[in-house]
């Protein structure tokens, strides 16, 4: 899941945590017009969920920071499969390409 972390902050409360500004897209993404920072990655995992992964709504919450992305809650599982969508798109160019233009496609809104 690099430059993803996944922790448990107390027993039974996990995190899945990406500090902005260490993935190798970070570039792409401001040539798209965005700031890679924890709400636009936000924004990358709301999309990838409605669009990909429809069976993880509802099973956490997000709680991003300028500096660092962070999605919260008791189900391990999920934010396990979470932190690969993003870890998938924040190690590929052409795969954030893709999204942030199918996100624009749809109307979708980057909070950054």
């Amino acid at each position: 899941m690099n430059p993803l972390r996944l922790i448990e902050s107390r027993p039974g409360a996990f995190s899945l945590l990406l500090d902005a500004g260490t993935t190798q897209v970070d570039g792409l993404v401001e040539e798209l017009g965005h700031e890679p920072n924890g709400y636009f990655w936000e924004g990358v995992a709301r999309f990838l969920v409605s669009t990909e992964a429809g069976a993880l709504e509802g099973r956490f919450s997000y709680d991003p920071e300028g500096s660092m992305f962070c999605a919260y809650g008791a189900d391990r599982d999920a934010l396990q499969e979470l932190g690969g969508l993003l870890s998938a798109v924040a190690a590929d160019g052409d795969r954030m390409r893709s999204l942030v233009g199918a996100a624009e496609a749809a109307g979708f809104e980057f909070d950054d």
